[in-house]
């Protein structure tokens, strides 16, 4: 008998909800009866370093194998203690003193020490290691000037009166302090490991690999194929093991969603990172227990390269801003339930609610047009936006094209890379326009306006201003959160005016899971501490 698509999709839904239909069990089957969780995380990682992550879905595999001196909660995400078992906030909220666990160990047996965190602080921000994620630690003392080389590291507010107490010091109270100290770049690494295999502070030291690896994480590194997966075991270490439930996680890596939707549905994988927009309404319908669709605290956008010929006018910018149909986008190509974006930052973090300033307007969209004298588009270049290999961006992008095409009669063209060729061009600002996304570490509206200044490493559109700079240099000294917001607002009008960015949609995180898959809660990150999930029945 030959199925009907929907009755397809639900009897495929159904053998993966039960273990899988495929011959000789499934992952999801062994992995439920061993503690072992499949989780697909996309495209593979580029390193195991945290300190050169740069992709949003890295934080799925590296908080296995490290932890910060903060956790979070599963539940909610707030702080909790990590490698330090507590912490003092003087009472001008410039220095944080964390008294480190005595138990807190390496995977290789050694203790993790206060001096570890200062040597792998000093790494990251060492200017010949070109980290990109430098910046994210400049809210400490002396951090920037180090990292530009215009000051000695002794400069830097960080002191060890011993090895379980680490005093960090602050240019400026930072009430979101303790919740970054979990993401990639504040993590610890085993400097002296790395320095076995050469410069520690050069890129391309091969310490990060299998039989080599140290982490301080809940879960160690067994093995590593290369676009395939990623296995790790629980640590026999760690210093909380008895509450780690899982044995044993792999991580399975997907270039194409369609693909890893495939494999869930053969009982492969207990998590997607993913999904296909255009079967979301098919498991809505037949499947919804194995679908979820959460909030998260982020932003899908378009980077702009300012350099570029035409795109250096920030009237056409804007213009291309105003001719995008957001809630087509949102309600008629993706349907999980994504916001129309018209700031960068999502409204309502902290009282801060950004004014919407791209809203659709082809009209005047044809306007700007005119005055930059280029009414109809014809006489602009053919400007190309590139995308990953997804097909979610390549759906977006297609809708784009269409949308320029008819409101404006600009040409662009599509153009598709692996992950690495995209990460490469927006280093070098070899493209026009850059299908793009945001997550925020944190929850608060600096996480999505610092990117922007004309300094930091993840702005790579050429723009810079220094009023906007300067708005957010005092935003982040205000006294009070109403003066806080106005100067975020100002902020954010000039950056969205300016048009260096064109924000899509807020995000929100489709993907699927089963029913065994237990404590993986709804969070605004997507972050699922490791220690509060279990495989059940």
């Amino acid at each position: 008998m030959k199925l009907r698509p929907a009755a397809h999709l639900a009897l495929l839904a159904a053998c993966a909800a039960l273990a899988g239909c495929s011959r000789g069990g499934s992952n999801v089957r062994s992995g439920d009866a061993t503690q072992t969780l499949h989780r697909g995380i996309g495209p593979d990682l580029a390193d195991l370093d945290p300190q050169l992550a740069t992709h949003t879905a890295d934080y799925g595999v590296l908080s296995a194998l490290f932890e910060g001196l903060v956790a979070e909660d599963p539940v909610d995400l707030h702080p909790v203690p990590g490698v330090a078992e507590r912490w003092q906030v003087s009472a001008d909220g410039l220095t944080y003193t964390f008294y480190l666990r005595a138990d807190a160990r390496w995977s290789d047996g050694n203790p993790v020490t206060a001096g570890d965190f200062i040597a792998s602080w000093r790494r990251i921000l060492t200017p010949s290691f070109g980290a990109t994620t430098a910046a994210d630690l400049y809210i400490i003392q002396g951090a920037e000037a180090f990292n530009r080389g215009d000051g000695p590291f002794e400069q830097v507010g960080l002191r060890s009166p011993d090895a379980r107490t680490l005093r960090v010091s602050l240019e400026h109270a930072a009430p979101w302090f303790l919740s970054v100290l979990d993401s990639p770049p504040w993590m610890p690494v085993p400097v002296s490991t790395i320095a076995k295999y050469g410069d520690s502070a050069t890129r391309g030291n091969p310490w990060a690999a299998p039989g080599r690896f140290v982490g301080n994480g809940p879960f160690v590194l067994d093995s590593w194929h290369r676009g395939q997966d990623i296995l790790v075991s629980r640590s026999p270490t760690y210093w909380d093991r008895a509450s780690v439930r899982l044995s044993a996680i792999r991580f399975h890596a997907f270039e194409s969603i369609d693909a890893e939707e495939r494999a869930f549905r053969a009982g492969q994988l207990h998590v997607t990172e993913a999904m296909p927009p255009e079967r979301i309404d098919a498991y809505r319908r037949d499947a919804p227990r194995l679908l979820r669709i959460d909030p998260l605290l982020g932003t899908y956008f378009i980077r702009v390269n300012v350099r570029r010929p035409g795109l250096n006018d920030s009237r056409i910018r804007l213009a291309l801003a105003l001719a995008i149909d957001r809630t087509a986008i949102v309600e008629k190509v993706l349907r999980a339930g994504q916001r129309p974006a018209y700031s960068f930052t999502p409204p309502g973090m902290g009282g801060y609610s950004p004014e919407p300033v791209q809203r659709l307007d082809a009209d005047g969209a044809r306007r700007l047009l005119a005055e930059a004298g280029q009414a109809g588009g014809g006489r602009l270049p053919a400007f190309t936006l590139m995308y990953n290999n997804s097909d979610v961006h390549r759906v977006v992008a297609e809708a784009l094209q269409e949308m320029w095409r008819r409101e404006l009669g600009v040409q662009v063209q599509i153009y598709n890379q692996e992950l690495k060729g995209t990460l490469e061009a927006r280093r070098t600002g070899n493209y026009d326009m850059l299908l793009s996304s945001w997550i925020a570490d944190y929850e608060d509206p600096s996480a999505f306006l610092d990117i922007w200044r004309g300094d930091d490493a993840d702005n790579f559109t050429g723009w810079s201003s220094a009023a906007y700079d300067t708005l957010l240099f005092s935003a982040a000294r205000a006294a009070g959160t109403e003066a806080r917001a106005a100067l975020f607002e100002k902020a954010e009008r000039l950056l969205l005016e300016e048009a260096p960015v064109i924000p899509l949609y807020h995000y929100t995180h489709a993907f699927l899971i089963q029913p065994s898959v237990k404590g993986w809660h709804p969070t605004l990150l997507d972050h699922h501490p490791y220690k509060g999930v279990s495989l059940g029945e």
